[in-house]
């Protein structure tokens, strides 16, 4: 007996032994939390609406979903109706006109260039949410999409990023380092604000994940809280995703987009996303599905598949990441903020014949390689209808498609945010930063940061309805937003929109967003004084931001294009010029020796055949 108890102890000292000998170790995998929460921010490119599972989509986003379960889904969302904007006001809690997104370098016009507010990068007269935690003491890093300025001032980690690997541009290939051709010369990738190489296995949204975990895990012997910004390419064009997600879909979408918008709504209905019964229409700029032929069918059919498995590919991502944060024991005490930057992309690229005969020699436009390497799709205004559904417009109009994206906003640890909670109060891009700060106890600057003014943060903090508050936090307090000239005024329930040519015609009409947020029944001659008080609330807003009025015949899809012409497609019809121009030369050059020396030689037979004479 008493060897046995000699036993026991001898294994019990080796046992606490072993236990003192890795409590070290496990402290650096997961040292006590911090005491501010940490944050991470996904932000999807040019979802619709509807593109998530948990606001009525068929798209498998089972990762995304949960997050929606666990905290709160807003379904009265709203952004701008383009990417840049949209980024700049998720920074920085300050209006895009204010920021210096008035408008982006793709699409403003000549006349508004060097105008205030039109800088077309986000100005240095505003901080970002980056710089705020950063200085209470967080890491900060940066992951994809940044399109918000790509000189040495205004690269993330000029604007409060410790670390950042970044995309510059608006898009790139998703397979490789490879612009998207005929609008960039290159892929403008930099990490740190140094030129950067992708690696050989690159997939956007894996990379873009992967990065951010070893960033993450870099620096976590230092015990701060973190800011993670994961900015997505997907789903922006090019549509591409790998193969086996692909697949996931090959059965479906072969009913069309009108059949996918109906079912989408009813879902959106169903789960409390929109009210029962909501109205809606069929866009004009929506192809008739039945008067495609075969093959324009199997085209389309085959891009939608390819733009749900890049959807399901980043949630998957999503999933990775989440399931990080969860080994390493940051999961319960981090803040996650799902959202998109404006809603689907309606643009078709090979609308003209000049576009198609460029991508067709750039790219594999074949059918059977659409979604995969090599090759160039964009699911264009019938899709883009769907994943909109139910609302009406998409991404660069200020329609509901373009403005209403879904956000998500949870901290699984925090009882005070409601799980499976629904606000359909509305809510916009600028209020994400004081929300943030509210939640993690961090001060704002009040309009002042290092001694200088700073444009103060517009956005009002969402605290009071992530914790389950009824209506808005902007009350009845009108809020305005222009882009191109398509504008809107949201006050209360209602809504005062234009949009121009060529999802528009110019002309100012009224919404009850509450029962009608597919802006199907214009209420301007119902309601005259509200019309009115609101396009008094409109013109106030315009001034104060110094809103431009468009020049006469201006389109986005124009502008796009005749910034691509003047980017890429002037150099390389210059270039060719220079070449044709050379070879005429050469050739020139070439006939013209050739006749003076069949010239000299008829000369000299001539005086040969003399000399025999």
């Amino acid at each position: 007996m008493p060897g046995r108890l000699g036993g026991f102890r001898r294994a019990a000292i080796i046992i606490v032994g072993a236990l003192i000998a890795i409590a070290p170790a496990q402290a650096q995998r997961a040292p006590s939390a911090p005491k501010h929460p940490n944050i991470v921010i996904l932000l999807a490119d040019d979802w619709g609406f509807s593109d998530v599972g948990s606001f009525g989509s068929e798209i498998a986003t089972p990762n995304i979903d949960a997050l929606a379960h666990s905290g709160m889904r807003f379904s009265n969302f709203h952004v701008a109706g383009s990417c840049s904007p949209t980024r700049a006001m998720l920074q920085t809690g300050v209006m895009n006109h204010r920021n210096g997104l008035g408008n982006m370098p793709e699409t403003i016009p000549d006349e508004h260039r060097g105008k205030p507010g039109y800088d077309t990068v986000m100005n240095l007269r505003v901080v970002t949410i980056a710089q705020l935690l950063k200085a209470a003491g967080y890491r900060t890093y940066l992951t994809g999409k940044w399109h918000l300025g790509s000189d040495a001032r205004r690269l993330p980690h000029a604007r409060g990023y410790d670390r950042a690997y970044s995309l510059a541009d608006a898009g790139a290939d998703n397979f490789e380092q490879r612009p998207i051709e005929g609008m960039y010369k290159t892929a403008a990738w930099t990490e740190n604000g140094k030129p950067a190489t992708l690696p050989r296995d690159y997939y956007s949204s894996h990379f873009v994940v992967q990065r951010m975990i070893d960033y993450i895990e870099a620096e976590r012997k230092s015990g701060k809280p973190f800011l993670a910004s994961v900015n997505f390419l997907a789903n922006h064009i090019p549509v591409q995703a790998p193969d086996s997600d692909i697949a996931r879909y090959s059965a479906m979408y072969k009913d069309g987009w009108t059949a996918l918008r109906e079912a989408r709504a009813k879902r959106a209905a169903a789960l409390g996303i929109v009210p029962a019964r909501a109205p809606i229409v069929t866009m004009a700029t929506t192809p008739d599905w039945k008067k495609l032929d075969a093959e324009e069918r199997a085209a389309a059919v085959r891009v939608m598949q390819a733009y749900g498995g890049m959807a399901t590919a980043m949630d998957r991502e999503v999933g990775r990441l989440v399931a990080h944060l969860k080994a390493t024991g940051d999961y319960e005490n981090t803040i996650f903020v799902f959202l998109s930057d404006n809603g689907a992309e309606p643009t078709n690229p090979f609308h003209s014949l000049r576009n198609r005969l460029y991508l067709d020699m750039q790219y594999d436009l074949a059918t059977t390689n659409i979604g995969r390497r090599g090759s160039f799709a964009a699911i264009g205004p019938g899709w883009a209808s769907a994943a909109a559904s139910p609302l009406s417009g998409y991404k660069f109009s200020s329609a509901e498609g373009g403005l209403r994206v879904p956000l998500i906003i949870t901290w699984p640890g925090h009882a005070a945010i409601r799980a499976g909670g629904i606000s359909n109060g509305l809510a916009h891009v600028t209020d994400i930063l004081p929300t943030l700060t509210e939640l993690a106890g961090v001060p704002g600057h009040g309009g002042s940061w290092q001694g200088k003014a700073v444009e103060p943060v517009t956005g009002r903090s969402l605290v009071p309805m992530l914790k389950g508050g009824a209506g808005s936090v902007h009350g009845d307090a009108p809020l305005g937003y222009e882009l191109s000239g398509n504008a809107a005024l949201f006050r209360g329930d209602y809504k005062l929109v234009r949009n121009l040519a060529p999802t528009g015609d110019g002309k100012w009409r009224l919404y009850d967003l509450e029962t009608d947020p597919g802006e199907t029944r214009d209420l301007a001659a119902e309601e005259p004084d509200r019309f009115a008080a609101m396009m008094a609330d409109y013109r106030a807003y315009a001034k104060a931001n110094g809103v431009l009025d468009m020049p006469a015949g201006y389109t986005a899809d124009e502008q796009i294009n005749r910034y691509a012409f003047e980017q890429q497609g002037k150099p390389r019809l210059i270039r060719l010029g220079l070449w044709i121009g050379a070879i005429v030369v050469a050739l020139s050059a070439s006939a013209w020796g050739w006749r003076r020396r069949r010239r000299a030689r008829r000369i000299d037979q001539a005086k040969t055949d003399m000399i025999g004479a």
